[in-house]
């Protein structure tokens, strides 16, 4: 496996793990009341938006040609340092 097809795997798994943790945060705002629920809820909805783009930028990736891979790789690493970030300030709000 080359160093694109690698990487490309990674961001799949970590998308993967992702995608589970945030639906266990959405099951912890379900079971809170109301007024917590709704604050999750809006945590919830900016981690799925970054996730979504995170997604865009990986589904680009996937795309483009070996020439353009390290500028794309790029991209997609940004996308998941917002991501990591957004996630580690939603999830300490559900602590």
């Amino acid at each position: 496996m080359n160093q694109r097809d690698a990487f490309i795997e990674r961001l799949k798994d970590s998308l993967a793990d992702w995608n589970a943790e945030i639906e266990a945060l959405a099951e912890r705002a379900r079971q809170a009341g109301d007024r917590t629920s709704e604050r999750h809820q809006e945590d919830l909805e900016r981690l799925k938006a970054r996730r979504d783009e995170a997604r865009r930028r990986l589904d680009e990736l996937q795309a483009s040609g070996e020439e353009a891979w390290d500028d794309m790789r790029q991209g997609a690493d940004e996308a998941w340092e917002q991501l990591r970030e957004a996630w580690k300030r939603a999830s300490s709000r559900f602590k």
